[in-house]
């Protein structure tokens, strides 16, 4: 019998060989399309999922509907791939001004301003097409998270707080998941969604400490550039008031001892990150952002631990 994965890998090597005969044009532009969805880079994927997966387990006591977990899987991929096409159609005529980002399909010319909005369309319907499948008040909700995801790129030109508005669209997902499964949304909830929102701006400033010269030199804002020299101590703080409210929504839900375990853990991660950004370098505070994948990792598996020791 033939391995698992080498069934795979011929069959996926058929399938390219397909396209490529039939479909000339588009095996050619793929790799442009799947760089624009930012589908090489998944760390966008998981500080999405993360959250909306604590949420989900929580919301079904740790038994979670398998088809709320396809679901929400699949449509948080989509949308954060959706949100890459909005965000590179609204810093078109900046990001060929940055060094990290210059290369970037829409800004290189591969990929045009309206293959951009088309992709981000597609995107858009499959995730609405997958919320379907739930209820009538996720569905409504969906709407704002849209709304959310859309504006979100550009708030950068009006404020310097748009890493709050992507921590309101990036923890929407966690809302959704309570009433996709549940079909209600308890206050509690909310505790949660702003926790997230929290963690979403720690990383999100972190990544943006990257690029605060050029963004600086070009016009664009951010927290980093709110923050200025406050940078580290604002994060910490932050930091700190994620957690916190992340411990008292496990309260609320009456979550074990190893939820507060992942918290604690939680911290320790961020503790490492604080020293990652000290020197505010840039190849530093990239890797403290990427690093928050392990803080929404081990989270998410004390709260699956939480439900399976018996809370």
């Amino acid at each position: 019998m033939r391995p698992l994965h080498s069934s795979f890998s011929t069959l996926l090597a058929a399938l390219l060989i397909t396209i490529k005969t039939r479909w000339p044009t588009l095996y050619r532009r793929a790799p442009d399309f799947w760089q624009l969805m930012r589908m090489h880079r998944p760390i966008g994927i998981f500080l999405l999922l993360w959250p909306t997966l604590w949420c989900l387990w929580i919301a079904g006591k740790g038994s979670p509907s398998l088809a709320n977990v396809v679901i929400f899987v699949l449509g948080t991929i989509c949308m954060r791939a959706a949100g890459c096409c909005i965000n590179d159609y609204a810093d078109r005529n900046f990001d060929g001004q940055v060094k990290r980002t210059a290369q970037r399909p829409l800004a290189a010319g591969r990929v045009t301003p309206r293959e951009a909005l088309l992709c981000c369309a597609v995107l858009c319907l499959m995730a609405f097409a997958l919320v379907l499948l739930t209820n009538g008040m996720t569905i409504l909700m969906s709407l704002g998270g849209l709304a959310l995801a859309m504006i979100y790129p550009f708030m950068k030109r009006h404020t310097h707080l748009a890493q709050v508005v992507l921590g309101a669209a990036f923890s929407w997902g966690g809302m959704m998941a309570f009433t996709a499964q549940t079909g209600t949304l308890p206050a509690h909830a909310w505790l949660l969604y702003v926790g997230n929102v929290l963690w979403t701006v720690v990383y999100d400033t972190e990544y943006a400490m990257v690029d605060r010269d050029d963004d600086v030199r070009i016009g664009i804002k951010s927290t980093a550039i709110l923050f200025a020299e406050a940078d580290r101590l604002i994060i910490g703080f932050l930091q700190v008031m994620c957690l916190w409210t992340l411990l008292l929504a496990g309260r609320r839900f009456e979550l074990g001892v190893w939820y507060f375990a992942g918290l604690l853990i939680a911290l320790v991660l961020f503790g490492y990150q604080q020293l990652l950004i000290y020197h505010r370098h840039r190849e530093a505070c990239f890797k403290a952002f990427v690093h928050n994948n392990y803080v929404g990792l081990v989270i998410f598996a004390g709260t699956v631990l939480s439900f399976l020791a018996g809370g």
